[in-house]
């Protein structure tokens, strides 16, 4: 069971890199705009994020806050990302702020599981 369980975990981390990845690269290229990638490693993120939280039959203590906290920030950015991609499809100019918090906060809640 706790090989399945650091599968689940290796497939979060793929979503995580997924997400902050493709959004580092429109910084890189110095545009603001929101990619497919970017809404497949948020959904792979929440998908395994779930299945991580379920209690597994192990004798593990989940902490409980900080999954909530990380679960309200997964869904912000993905407000985030709705936002962007729905004023992308108009032709509306998007707020460079809103993009930026996208990553900022992505890199929040990874530091949140590591260092919390």
């Amino acid at each position: 069971m706790e090989t399945l369980r650091d599968i689940v975990l290796v497939i979060h981390l793929v979503g995580f890199a997924t997400l902050f990845g493709s959004w580092l690269v429109e910084v890189v290229n110095r545009r603001t705009q929101v990619t497919r990638l970017m809404h497949w490693g948020l959904a792979i993120s929440l998908i395994a994020g779930l299945a991580l939280s379920a209690p597994w039959g192990t004798d593990a203590d989940f902490n409980y806050m900080k999954i909530g906290i990380k679960l309200v920030i997964l869904v912000i950015i993905g407000a985030l990302l709705g936002i962007l991609g729905a004023r992308q499809k108009r032709g509306a100019q998007i707020a460079p702020a809103l993009f930026w918090a996208v990553g900022i906060l992505t890199l929040a809640n990874a530091a949140i599981a590591v260092i919390w």
